[in-house]
This record gives structure tokens, C-alpha cells and sequence, in this order.
């Protein structure tokens, strides 16, 4: 069994802001890197707060998991980083729209600043078939 990891990239998500890609993919996981609320066209945050971010993250993710072969439906962890942890009830009612059975496990966590002073930034980690 080898460990080569394939690289993922989809233009229907917004292209790394450094040197890291999209997702890999390892065998029949998914790393996927953590996703702003970015627009893939162009590159400026989703107009509104972190209802609209936390969206746009998740749509993101779901865009580059759909590249790598995989779906929501085969994410078995998320990590939520959020600027402010009185967020986290609004992010919690978007996110909740998107893992909506058997949902994966989860880190939430506060941190001092995010890419770009975003709001939320959402990982995942996926397991196909």
C-alpha cells in the first residue's frame, strides 16, 4: 500500500491563498484545507456576517469534496475556527442545514484572527464510499 496523496483543485472554490492545496487525497480520504467565506470569483469575502460566511465556507467545501470524489454526506470531522465565540449559535444554525443526519464529529474553536480577518474558517476531514 502506498502513501501518495493526490491533490485536488476545483475553480468552483476560491484557489489557495498560499502554498497548500484545495484538499488531498489519501487513499480513500479527503483532507480538505480550511475554507472562508470567500467568493471563488472574486476573492473577496461573501457580503454580509458570519451567517453569510459560515454559508459560503460550507459551500466552498462541498465544491471541493464534490472534486475529489466525495460528499457531505462522507465527512467524518469538521474543524470550526471563529473569530468571536458569540458566533457560534449563528454559525451552528447554518451549519446544521448542511450536516443535517449523522453528523461528523467537531472542534469549535476561537481564534485571535483568520486569513484575511474572516470570521469562520470550516476544515474537514472525509472518508469516500
Amino acid at each position: 500500500m502506498s502513501h501518495h496523496r493526490e491533490p485536488v483543485h476545483t475553480d468552483n472554490a476560491p484557489k489557495a491563498l498560499g502554498p497548500y492545496s484545495q484538499a488531498n487525497v489519501a487513499g480513500n480520504m479527503v483532507f480538505v484545507s480550511g475554507q472562508l467565506g470567500l467568493d471563488e470569483n472574486t476573492g473577496n469575502f461573501v457580503d454580509g456576517g458570519v451567517r453569510e460566511q459560515t454559508n459560503k465556507a460550507l459551500k466552498n467545501l462541498t465544491a471541493i469534496l464534490e472534486a475529489a470524489g466525495a460528499s457531505l454526506g462522507d465527512v467524518t470531522a469538521c474543524t470550526v475556527f471563529l473569530k468571536d465565540m458569540n458566533d457560534f449559535a449563528v454559525m451552528n444554525e447554518v451549519y446544521a442545514t448542511y450536516f443535517t443526519s449523522n453528523p461528523p464529529s467537531r472542534a469549535a474553536i476561537e481564534v485571535a484572527r483568520l486569513p484575511k480577518d474572516g470570521l469562520v474558517e470550516i476544515s474537514c476531514i472525509a472518508v469516500k464510499g
